[in-house]
């Protein structure tokens, strides 16, 4: 889980420096981002500007593993190297560029190949956070994903070939505690109100409300008076489909006393749909709760899991088969007195269940022989107001995708008949990785031998097809097109592609937003973008 210490950023100058960041993951994302330390395997052109987009918002450390000098090529495509770098190692170079970004930030430089590495150092790669790998040829990127899955060390695969741009995210199970919809979801629990909420509401006669009063009285407070209404002529049912719920707030319209107006009144109509409905447990998190690492917790268990077994507990126990309160309510118009009162009765609502899920889990905690602060009470809060959305998404091992019996390319067969479908390009490429397999060069590389190139890949795209079972269609201008691109690294794409990848790199890191699963394409030339689970 992502450190949930004190705000340690609240009155420092960092603050003022991550401002933006920290809205976006607050402290403890952001101490999370300063824990890390990230590796990338080659300084080239994609690898740096992922690089830059972790430095700039201060990434702990990073180490770059590169036993490559400095070309005219790597002058001309990368920002971060010159014609002044020429025959200099490229990754001390790029080291040294990086580091004048942010002198928060520590880096450093392995002047070796990966293959040299992966033979003497095996354990190399079991200190990084995450291992970003940019343009590493087929045999020597499997070996690699080998090792970091058995270490379980989180990898990115970032690959810009010409107009087209690849990235391929290989991890073990991930738990997402702060997944952030983008759709902010509002618990009310208009359908089944508390306690401290009933009373509050029945202390309101709107009827003896002056009309200053009247309109500034919370929406919260007008659905839930007009609700109770309807479920005493219901059989204390609410409204379940769009004619009830139309007649409902055609009551409402009918209880405004100065007719457009009211802003109070319009604000509980347009709430009526999203705010009216039966508090339920969603699926994914009902899936979490039943999944057996949830329900045969160990002394190995992740705190997530532990955190899920409380949360079970207290769902079929205090929560009487709900979620806890998050604690959230959105803006309204109220006058302050009201609308605070209101927010602090959802908040104390949110503390007592927050309260009894972290005596659930000191239990758990005591059964497992934990000490008390493996989990603290910020942790506790930060999950009960998440729980709504929770999510655990399964990886799956690169190697993977290269064996028939365990590749998902199958369940992608039907995209291929769209003969502009975007799989296309992760066949393309998986189909110059055999030709440089071959010929130990990518085709086009060489323009002398373009045409034949273009017939040697058409072969490879074919073979690949078939092995998969599915009929070749592919317009030859695709293969054209990558024989025209020669691998090369265009810096425009490889831009677009790096702080795609950085975004991503702080997902794993602050464990916050949902990674993609798990492998992505992007062409430039129609500017778009797919997600395929491979």
């Amino acid at each position: 889980m992502a450190h949930a210490g004190d705000n340690k950023y609240e009155e420092s100058p960092k603050r003022v420096k991550y401002d933006r960041q920290l809205r976006l993951w607050d402290d403890h994302g952001q101490y999370a981002l300063e824990a890390a330390h990230v590796c990338l395997i080659n300084a080239s052109a994609t690898g740096t500007e992922i690089l830059k987009s972790l430095v700039l918002p201060g990434v702990g450390a990073f180490t770059i593993l590169d036993g490559k000098v400095v070309n005219g090529q790597d002058a001309g495509n990368n920002f971060f190297l010159d014609k002044d770098s020429i025959g200099k190692s490229r990754a001390k170079v790029a080291t040294e560029h990086l580091l004048e970004l942010n002198p928060d930030v520590r880096g450093e430089f392995v002047d070796e190949s990966l293959e040299c590495i992966l033979q003497a150092e095996p354990n190399f790669f079991s200190k990084f956070t995450v291992v970003i790998a940019t343009n590493l040829e087929e045999v020597i990127l499997l070996k690699l994903a080998d090792v970091l899955w058995e270490k379980g060390v989180p990898l990115l695969v970032c690959r810009v070939y010409g107009m087209i741009g690849y990235m391929r995210l290989q991890f073990s199970d991930r738990t997402i505690i702060e997944s952030r919809p983008e759709n902010e979801f509002h618990d009310l629990r208009l359908d089944r109100p508390f306690p401290t909420l009933r009373e509050y509401v029945d202390s309101i006669d709107l009827e003896k409300l002056t009309d200053q009063e009247h309109s500034h009285i919370p929406f919260v407070v007008i659905l839930l008076k007009y609700l109770d209404s309807w479920k005493n002529r219901n059989n204390d049912e609410i409204p379940k489909n769009m004619v009830g719920k139309k007649l409902l707030k055609a009551e409402i319209v009918a209880g405004m006393r100065k007719k457009d107006e009211e802003e109070n009144f319009e604000e509980a109509c347009r709430a009526i749909n999203r705010s009216i409905a039966v508090t339920s447990i969603p699926s994914e998190i009902q899936g979490i709760l039943n999944d057996p690492l949830c329900d045969n917790l160990t002394s190995e268990s992740k705190p997530f899991w532990i955190l899920a077994k409380a949360l079970k507990e207290f769902v079929s126990n205090e929560g009487q088969g709900c979620l806890p309160v998050r604690g959230v309510i959105p803006d309204m118009t109220s006058d302050t007195q009201s609308y605070i009162k209101l927010q602090n009765i959802y908040k104390a609502k949110a503390d007592e269940d927050s309260h009894a899920m972290y005596t659930r889990v000191q239990q758990l905690l005591s059964n497992l022989g934990k000490p008390p602060n493996f989990i603290s009470e910020h942790e506790v809060k930060v999950f009960c107001k998440n729980a709504h959305c929770l999510r655990v998404i399964r990886g799956r091992a690169i190697k993977n995708e290269y064996n028939p019996e365990t590749s998902n390319i199958q369940s992608l067969i039907a995209d291929l008949e769209h003969e502009d479908s975007d799989i296309i390009f992760y066949i393309l490429l998986r189909a110059v990785d055999k030709f440089h397999s071959e010929y130990c060069r990518y085709p086009g590389q060489t323009n002398d031998e373009v045409e034949s190139d273009i017939m040697k890949l058409k072969n490879y795209v074919s073979s690949l097809m078939n092995e998969w079972g599915c009929f070749p269609i592919m317009k030859d201008d695709y293969v054209h097109e990558m024989c025209r691109f020669g691998a090369a690294e265009l810096h425009s794409v490889a831009a677009f592609i790096g702080g795609c990848g950085a975004q991503e790199v702080i997902k794993l890191i602050t464990g916050q937003y949902v990674p993609f699963n798990n492998a992505l394409t992007y062409y430039a030339v129609s500017q778009s973008t797919s997600v395929f689970c491979l």
